[in-house]
């Protein structure tokens, strides 16, 4: 029976993953939610609005022509200006692909893999259902950031409400909605003073990028109402270490692929918080136990 139950998140979990792929196809183009398109604006029919179906069935590939009418209005991201004398002097913006990307297909997959596994890991947990949009709100944030290094308010500000909501009905075990504000508070200030930290870095360097976003302070606000201010302490400790493991894997993977390395290069910091958030929702107790037995 439990198998049968974990099949049938598994399945709710694929369409959780196409409507992640929906919301992180448009949102960050600052567009509403619009039905599930090709990145070049054609629309998918209804047996591809999975990304999944669409590769087995497949109609990857637009079927429609470009210009014929039918398809979404899609802005480019950074769209040109207009030339005041020659339009060929001007870069040309490559016109959108026609194919979907293998992020739809992998995403839907994962996420499947992830609902099945955590229903039959914490069948018996009270705030599963709730665990569940959590992880759906963080793989969204991921996706986006890594596609396009932005953490967007349209997805932070709701998942912030929805967490204070979920912290004043049930909090989970001794935990007070106090507890969650605080944390919010803790994850905001912390990262706050990354964030400056960051830009007086960048100052001193000389450098145009941004060493640390202010997407990812709110990104640690909504890690701090999720789990609570002392588990937060906890998750910034990881968050802070699994990013220093990324950093060096993406130099050593710059090294020895392209044998070469620019300085001052920016990653997206989102999915090391997403990581530290996801370790101590779901292990907690594992992570507290294996502290414990440390220090004793």
């Amino acid at each position: 029976m439990d198998i049968v139950i974990a099949i049938i998140a598994g399945l709710v979990g694929v369409v959780v993953g196409g409507v992640i792929n929906v919301l992180a196809d448009d949102l960050p183009h600052r567009r509403g939610p619009q039905m599930p398109h090709y990145p070049d604006g054609t629309p998918r029919s209804r047996l591809a609005w999975l990304g999944l179906l669409a590769f087995v069935t497949g109609q990857r590939e637009s079927s429609l022509e470009p210009g014929s009418g039918d398809a979404v209005d899609i802005e480019p991201e950074n769209p040109v200006p207009e030339p005041v004398s020659d339009l060929d002097d001007l870069p040309q913006e490559p016109p959108p692909s026609r194919f979907l990307s293998w992020r739809h297909p992998l995403i839907e997959i994962i996420t499947g893999l992830t609902f099945g596994a955590m229903v039959l890991a914490f069948r018996d947990e009270a705030h599963l259902v709730v665990w569940l949009v959590y992880v759906a709100i963080l793989y969204l944030v991921t996706v986006i950031d890594v596609e396009h290094r932005l953490i967007l308010f349209a997805v932070i500000l709701p998942a912030c409400a929805f967490t204070l909501i979920v912290g004043a009905v049930m909090p989970e075990g001794d935990r007070t909605f106090m507890n969650y504000v605080y944390g919010g508070l803790i994850g905001f200030a912390l990262f706050f003073a990354m964030f400056l930290g960051g830009g007086a870095f960048s100052i001193m360097a000389r450098h145009n990028e941004v060493a640390f976003g202010f997407g990812d302070v709110m990104l640690a606000t909504l890690s701090g109402m999720m789990i609570g201010w002392e588990a937060f302490i906890f998750a910034s400790l990881i968050t802070v270490f699994a990013g220093a493991v990324g950093a060096v894997l993406y130099l050593a993977g710059r090294m020895l692929i392209r044998r070469r390395y620019r300085w001052f290069t920016p990653l997206p910091y989102g999915p090391y918080i997403v990581i530290g958030t996801l370790v101590m929702l779901l292990f907690r107790e594992e992570v507290q136990d294996l502290l414990r037995d440390g220090l004793l």
